[in-house]
């Protein structure tokens, strides 16, 4: 099955029921199919074709919904880009995915233009509303699940950014493995205030199309009580969090067992501190917990099944079904229990490689246990315990180097959690004569809390080691995110290393 034959197969099956809540907007499987056929006739109808890249620039709303599938119906091939995006990014990738066509909003068209205007293969410009008018999706097209179905570029954090292909085949193996362990159903409702630029907003709304399900889509997390009111109105069944959602989540004035319907929660992007997960469980009861972990290049690579939280919080689990983790030393091989190593993914997820950058593609993609199959080295740290579930200890960039010793930023983040009044944390190292490089933890706390320096290194030093411990405590009103909610603990670092420079 191609990615387009999730709406075609629940349309069959769920005409009527709704699809999709966005704002306003509730539209049933019927009247979503209708206004994808619409677009992918229009999109055909100006030259786009099979294989040709389109960027989706929208905010999450019923529109952008509309416009992914209908990319796919055109045959053509989606990436999705943050509506944040400034002119000259969205340019680079209009170019560096050579591009023939962009779909925008009237907020964003200035933006979306000013950008086209740099970009000499972009050859069709749409703006919403879509063209009007009922359509039905006509035959299947003639592609097949081996062709590309989207091109998500990364943040671009170390650089430019760089566009993950992936294959429909992908996407399918990826969505059927997920929803096998969610335990997915036709019946269940799922929020997301993640945006859809952002692989784990954007599976929300492939999988609830492929199980037939509702997604209520919202356009973010600004307003923390509106997302209260949409988990009582509709009947939410499952939330996916980051761990930044999770911290506001548990900042307001719930009480336990107050969504009843609520069957599942998610979280991804950075594991929860071992008190978050904790919190949310009294908090959600009826709820089962699944810590993930996952990357662009291959959507998923662990989960946590709920019923081991009790015996191993802190662990991000075992591979998702149908593919294989492991940790490998620097020589290629798999480390013993306890031993930290590279992350290696093994499945029928993985992307195809970075688009237009083999010497990026080459360094992640390497020859796997066969000699016909290449597999995806992650560049991030894992251990295993005895039973083979695995453990997130860092990224290789982010380790920390002082007193001759190496500093996993999480493990210290995972103890300033604990401290009641920390919202948020991000431990770097900045530079010492004497250390290398000393640990500083920059923190947000609550204004209530009456924490000072003294408290945060008082509480660190009484739970780990003394290389480990941050000699420097700088307090913030909040941390600075990333477009998908994830706290910049890199750009955090090299505002630190301005600093000393200056």
């Amino acid at each position: 099955m191609r990615v387009e034959g999730f709406l075609r197969e629940s349309l069959r099956r769920f005409p009527d029921k709704i699809a999709l809540v966005a704002g306003e907007v509730r539209l049933t499987y019927r009247e979503f199919a209708s206004r994808v056929a619409r677009l992918a006739q229009e999109l055909r109808a100006r030259g786009v074709q099979r294989g040709d890249r389109v960027v989706v620039f929208q905010h999450n709303c019923a529109d952008a919904a509309v416009a992914i599938f209908g990319v796919l119906e055109a045959g053509a091939v989606f990436s999705p880009l943050h509506p944040s995006t400034k002119a000259d990014k969205l340019a680079y990738v209009l170019n560096h995915s050579g591009a023939r066509a962009i779909i925008t909003e009237p907020r964003l068209a200035k933006v979306a233009n000013e950008a086209a205007d740099q970009a000499p293969g972009v050859a069709v410009r749409l703006v919403t509303p879509f063209p009007g008018g009922e359509a039905e999706l006509q035959q299947a097209l003639s592609g097949i699940e081996l062709d590309l179905a989207m091109v998500v570029y990364t943040s671009g954090s170390t650089g430019k950014p760089k566009g993950v292909t992936m294959t429909h085949a992908n996407i399918v193996a990826a969505a059927t493995s997920i929803t096998t362990y969610l335990e997915s159903k036709s019946d269940d409702v799922v929020l997301s205030v993640l945006p859809l630029s952002f692989d784990y907003g954007l599976y929300q709304l492939l999988m609830c199309v492929k199980m037939g399900a509702t997604l209520v889509l919202e356009k973010s997390f600004t307003y923390p009580a509106v997302l209260l009111k949409k988990l009582e109105a509709e009947n939410v069944t499952g939330l996916p969090l980051v761990p930044t959602i999770a911290a506001v989540l548990l900042q307001l004035k719930l009480t336990p067992g107050m969504f009843p319907k609520l069957r599942y929660l998610t979280n991804t992007a950075a594991a929860l501190p071992r008190a978050h997960i904790e919190r949310l469980r009294e908090l959600f009861p009826h709820a089962k917990l699944f810590s993930m972990y996952g990357l662009t290049e291959c959507k998923r690579c662990t989960y946590l099944p709920p019923e081991q939280l009790n015996i191993r919080p802190e662990s991000v689990g075992i591979a998702i079904p149908g593919t294989e983790a492991y940790v490998v030393d620097e020589h290629g091989r798999r480390t013993a229990p306890g031993q930290v190593g590279e992350l290696v993914i093994r499945g029928p997820h993985v992307m195809k490689g970075y688009w237009n950058d083999p010497q990026a593609t080459d360094k992640a993609l390497k020859p796997g246990p066969f000699p016909w199959e290449k597999v995806l080295y992650t560049g991030d740290l894992f251990r295993t315990d005895d039973e083979g579930f695995l453990y997130f200890v860092g990224r290789k960039d982010d380790i920390i180097k002082s007193r001759g010793e190496k500093v996993a930023p999480r493990e210290v983040e995972n103890v300033l959690y604990e401290l009641p009044g920390v919202r948020e944390a991000a431990v770097v190292g900045v530079p010492d004569r004497i250390l290398g490089m000393a640990i500083k933890a920059v923190v947000a706390v609550d204004a209530a809390s009456g924490l000072n320096e003294r408290a945060v290194i008082a509480h660190c030093a009484a739970r780990l080691e003394e290389y480990m411990v941050p000699s420097q405590v700088e307090f913030r009103a909040e941390l600075p995110k990333s477009e998908n909610g994830k706290i910049a603990r890199r750009a955090i670092a090299e505002e630190q290393n301005a600093e000393v420079v200056a």
